[in-house]
This record gives C-alpha cells, structure tokens and sequence, in this order.
C-alpha cells in the first residue's frame, strides 16, 4: 500500500511539471503544427528515466516508485503523443506526422541509452 502511496505522489508532481513544462515549450517553440511541448516533455523524461533506471535497477526500495512508475509516468504522455499523432494526420499533415514519430522515437531511445550510460560510467 505504501508503494501505490508513493506512486500517488510522484504521478502528482510529474503530471503537474509536465503541463508547466509542455506548456512554457509550446509558447516558447510554437513551430507550425509540431507538437514541441510534448516532444520536449517526453524526450526530457526519457532520459530521466534512463538514469533513474540504472541508478536505482538493483536497489528496491520507496524511491523507485516515486520517481520511475510515478513520477517519470505522469510527466511523460504517450497518450498525448498519439493523440497529437492522429491529430496531424486527420489535418493531412503527413511530413510533419511522420517527422514527429520518427523523431520522437529516435531520439527517445537515444535519451534513455545515454542516461543509462552517464550513471553507468
């Protein structure tokens, strides 16, 4: 119970950073019909995620669940993402859509691999 406790919290703090942050990108970056703050959030939590994962990968205690399960799941949105996604393709903006999941997948990967190698190394 205290482990869903702690995931409460974090999914909390996570989902709120998220809406200041993909918020502040979009009017920071408003490029075209890019969907920057989203991308920005995810590509940010990715790499969060990569070095929460290898720090904490053989540790088990509160921590995890705080920062992996809830607060890098509520400031990341793939729900966001694919409703961007379908967005884009509804408005007929094919470059744009594929750009942006190539781009998004991509560059996700690579955030989470080099925040596994720089606690790694």
């Amino acid at each position: 119970m205290r482990n869903l406790f702690y995931i409460f919290i974090g999914g909390g703090l996570g989902s709120v950073l998220r809406f200041l942050v993909s918020n502040y990108t979009q009017r920071l970056w408003n490029v075209n019909s890019f969907p920057m703050g989203t991308f920005v959030v995810n590509i940010i939590g990715c790499f969060l995620i990569g070095i929460i994962t290898s720090y904490f990968i053989k540790v088990d205690n509160y921590l995890k669940y705080l920062l992996i399960s809830g607060f890098c799941g509520g400031f990341t949105t793939f729900s966001t993402f694919s409703a961007e996604s379908y967005s884009l393709w509804q408005s007929g903006d094919y470059p744009i859509l594929i750009f942006y999941i190539l781009l998004s997948v991509m560059v996700g990967l690579s955030a989470v691999y080099l925040g596994l190698q720089m606690v790694r190394n």
